[in-house]
């Protein structure tokens, strides 16, 4: 992407007014995307985005410019102006030799999206339109988006790493409403994986579409979801937005290192059942949050963050892991050379049980089972949430029944570790995702077996 040599030399420029310790991140990204929405193309669009961030430490002070002029006179006034930051001293001059660390790529892309005609894009999404009106005639309108991205980055740094990736995603979602007796009902359903075009090879976008049909129509018949705490059910991959926020964020070692977190100190203490193994992979072939190396430039890892209940470790970024005096876990990520790497997860899931599914919901004599979760919102410092529910039914005499409309789970993400007591064989990663933090977007994957909680709070509306 860029010449090493120049890449050295400003690093070293970097360095000239004592820093300790200096980063060049390097970004072109091209993306586009398609949306169709009522039987018309809507959107059609795409964009490049290409440019360096620099990074200098100097003791617990870091210094960041960032620049769309990769020219050596524009990455060396970044450079200057990342040290003035900084405030570093001392002057002096320090050479940095750079080598290049191959990482293991998740998966290979057979067909890179670029070299697809526009007009291929959008007959998808018109084959799709058509498949969710096919369904039953109360669909009443359709949605449907395409989207792909190829980042090249390349990152170097003063402790002489260099390192590349090239991720490539491609996205396919559908959207449906539903208008009947009850009102609109809204049904969804969304692929996405860090592969190329071939994503249509393993899935049939009418199959999509139909999906997120049956969804919409299916909530026409929908009660109102009961009010109380009773067990609840979650089906494979569809609770995995759960964990991740309720748990996961609070697993991130800097909300760890500002108390910010309700897991801050209690590394090697029980904080789940034994049934539960909590993982954030990077390694994961193909899903959302999946890379070669992180935005810093480590390899991405597999993590295990929660063994058999037991709180193993947390996630780590450079800085705070080089202070810890411990490597990284491959977990610090940006959304874009304008930003500052943090930690953040990748594809964060539970691992299987050893419960059947079917025995999961027979031993429940009265609940709600919940296939889909939606957005939410999560007090990190005290693990307290609450999160939509976008596709749940009733479990009556230890059978699924009748499905819900709207609806809330309410609880606590620690607590809620602590409540499972039956874990299902059949993982399943959910869809894909974007979590924010501080301003920043990035794509990640959760996913979970079947689970029972043994106690949560729904927020319904039926009496």
């Amino acid at each position: 992407m860029l010449d090493e040599a120049l890449v050295a030399s400003t690093i070293s420029r970097a360095l000239e007014t004592g820093g300790e310790f200096a980063e060049v991140f390097v970004e072109d990204k091209r993306s586009s995307s398609a949306v169709l929405d009522d039987g018309k193309i809507e959107e059609l669009t795409s964009g490049r985005d290409r440019g360096a961030g620099i990074r200098v430490v100097v003791g617990d002070t870091t210094g960041f410019a960032h620049t769309a002029d990769l020219s050596a006179k524009g990455l060396g006034e970044a450079a200057d102006a990342a040290a003035a930051a900084a405030k570093g001293g001392g002057g002096g001059t320090r050479t940095v030799s750079l080598t290049r660390q191959d990482a293991p790529n998740p998966n290979n892309v057979a067909v890179y999206p670029a070299d697809v005609p526009k007009g291929t894009k959008v007959e998808l999404l018109q084959q799709a339109d058509a498949a969710a009106r096919e369904v039953n005639e109360a669909i009443s309108q359709v949605s449907a988006r395409y989207g792909d991205s190829r980042r090249q980055i390349m990152v170097a740094n003063s402790d002489g790493l260099l390192a590349s990736d090239d991720q490539v995603k491609t996205l396919f979602s559908v959207g449906c409403i539903a208008v009947g007796d009850t009102g609109m009902q809204t049904g969804r359903e969304t692929v996405g994986h860090t592969i190329g075009f071939e994503l249509f090879d393993a899935h049939d976008v009418s199959e999509i579409a139909r999906t997120a049909a049956n969804r919409a129509v299916t909530k026409l018949d929908a009660i109102a979801a009961p009010s109380g705490t009773m067990p609840v059910v979650v089906g494979p991959g569809g609770g995995g937005v759960l964990f991740h926020e309720a748990c996961g964020h609070g697993l991130e070692a800097d909300l760890v290192a500002k108390s910010a977190s309700v897991f801050a100190g209690r590394k090697g203490e029980q904080v789940a059942t034994d049934l539960i193994t909590l993982i954030d992979d990077g390694t994961m072939s193909t899903e959302w949050g999946a890379f070669s190396i992180d935005d810093e430039g480590r390899p991405a890892q597999s993590n295990t963050l929660i063994e058999n209940g037991i709180l193993t470790d947390y996630m780590w970024d450079h800085l705070r892991a080089r202070k810890e005096g411990r490597p990284s876990s491959g977990n610090g990520r940006r959304q874009s050379y304008q930003h500052l790497p943090m930690v953040r997860m990748t594809n964060t899931y539970i691992a299987n049980g050893p419960d059947s599914p079917d025995d999961i919901v027979a031993a429940t004599e009265k609940g709600v089972y919940v296939a889909q979760l939606g957005g939410g919102q999560v007090n990190t410092t005290t693990g307290d949430f609450v999160f939509g529910m976008l596709e749940a039914y009733l479990i009556e005499d230890g059978k699924i029944t009748t499905p819900l409309r709207e609806g809330n789970l309410i609880g606590n993400g620690p607590e809620v570790l602590t409540r499972i007591d039956m874990l299902g064989n059949d993982f399943a990663m959910g869809s894909p995702g974007t979590c924010g933090k501080d301003g920043q977007g990035v794509p990640v994957g959760d996913g979970t077996p079947t689970l029972r909680v043994t106690a949560l709070t729904v927020g319904g509306t039926a009496a």
